[in-house]
């Protein structure tokens, strides 16, 4: 037996306790680091493509499109008709007691290639389908991350805020102590509280702005701002890859696929189609039956279908100029993105090998000779002003980058792993 404390509780008892608040508590610090983990970009793009914001309408189209595939391979109906003759006539034809009634089966027959060339539409269009919907989910893919590159800009604002006010609450205490010996003059110290509360009101709108952003951003996914993102992401622009694909060309290869199918198909409609007939025709009056057989084919007197056919040909031609006004454009596009690319990137690292260092030293300066008595609040305010609109403009640098890389991203497909483009077998 195990001995009990004063409180009745066994040894075995305790041990078990002990054992459970160790669980729930290694648990929930096991829950917090998962929470905590930074979401990365990739995360943010898997998320919204897993939603189902725009996958069920895109699947939608695509089981329309192979169901018209299926349609368009099936034959012409056949037609079953009864025929009833030499009946309420004069003679021996009065009344209904000797009629000659046939019933018959007639089927068109399609010349030409008809149904092979409906097939071959109807593939066409599953294609152009498919592409379709690889534009909607880039499209999807290009505004997460432009609303993800806006939490990092937020999240970099918000922490330079701090960073001005904590300056700030050290600045107000130095010349606190400096006005209370004589140093400075009495409006310093108010002056102080001013700057102190204007940082204090633009980090609560910089904290504000981050919590937008986050909830923008949650926002493709259903999800709420409680997650972080790796805070030194914005400030590495990375060289962006590029990917020989580009959505909006594929769906006019795709287009000019089914207006070349088309054209085909509509020259196959100008090939007149027979339609075969076999029948069994009965004999009231003498209770005999026979077989009956016919042919006819329509003749081509009037509609030879030229009109579809020309129109056909200018789709094909219309979608052939568009393939190459779209490649010309994507090489004034592409060239436009990389050259602000490169500005922006050079931009952002010359602000930061030249100007914060420079800013930086002229702070420490000031703050010296403030020290000493040689300058005043308005001298460190200046250097310090300066030093954070340096920051504040590096971020926009990086901001554009980041916005150029993301819309080189969508017209290179990068995130095309995100989206369906390999073809059903």
């Amino acid at each position: 037996m195990f001995s009990r404390t004063k409180y009745g509780m066994s040894l075995i008892s305790r041990v078990f306790l002990v054992g459970i608040t160790a669980f729930i508590v290694f648990s929930s610090i096991a829950v917090a680091t998962v929470v905590a983990k930074p979401l990365t970009l990739t995360d943010a793009l898997a998320r919204a493509r897993a939603a189902g914001f725009v996958a069920p309408a895109e699947r939608a189209r695509l089981q329309g499109a192979y169901a018209a595939v299926g349609q368009a391979g099936v034959i012409p109906n056949p037609s079953i008709g009864l025929d009833i003759e030499n009946f309420a006539g004069s003679g021996p034809y009065r009344g209904v007691s000797g009629p000659e009634t046939t019933l018959s089966y007639s089927q068109v027959i399609e010349l030409g290639g008809k149904r092979e060339a409906r097939t071959t539409v109807a593939l066409a269009e599953l294609d152009a389908t498919r592409s379709k919907g690889n534009v909607r989910i880039l499209d999807l893919l290009r505004e997460v991350e432009l609303a993800w590159i806006e939490v990092a800009v937020a999240s970099a604002q918000r922490r330079l805020a701090e960073d001005r006010l904590a300056i700030s609450r050290s600045l107000r205490e130095e010349i606190g102590r400096r006005a209370e010996s004589g140093r400075d003059p009495a409006y310093a110290v108010p002056r102080a509280e001013a700057q102190v509360g204007l940082d204090e009101i633009a980090l609560e709108q910089a904290r504000s702005m981050e919590r937008i952003a986050k909830a923008s951003l949650a926002g493709f996914w259903r999800g709420g701002p409680d997650y972080t993102i790796d805070q030194t992401w914005l400030e590495r622009p990375a060289s962006p890859t590029e990917r020989a694909y580009n959505a909006e060309l594929a769906l006019l290869e795709s287009e000019a696929k089914v207006a070349l199918a088309r054209v085909r198909l509509e020259l196959t409609r100008s090939i007149q189609d027979p339609t075969i007939k076999i029948g069994v025709r009965h004999f009231a009056d003498t209770k005999d039956a026979a077989l009956v057989a016919g042919f006819s084919i329509p003749l081509p007197l009037f509609d030879t279908n030229q009109g579809n056919i020309a129109k056909a040909q200018a789709d094909q031609l219309a979608a052939e100029n568009d393939i190459a006004n779209s490649r010309l454009t994507l090489q004034r596009e592409f060239a436009r993105y990389r050259a602000r690319l490169k500005a922006s990137s050079t931009e952002a690292r010359r602000i930061e090998a030249e100007v914060i260092p420079q800013a930086e030293r002229a702070i420490q300066l000031v703050r010296d000779g403030l020290q000493r008595g040689a300058f005043s609040f308005v001298e460190f305010t200046d250097a310090q002003r300066i030093f954070n609109d340096a920051r504040l403009r590096r971020i926009e640098a990086l901001r554009t980058f980041h916005s150029d890389n993301a819309a080189l991203a969508r017209l290179t497909g990068r995130h095309g792993r995100f989206s369906e483009r390999k073809t059903r077998k």
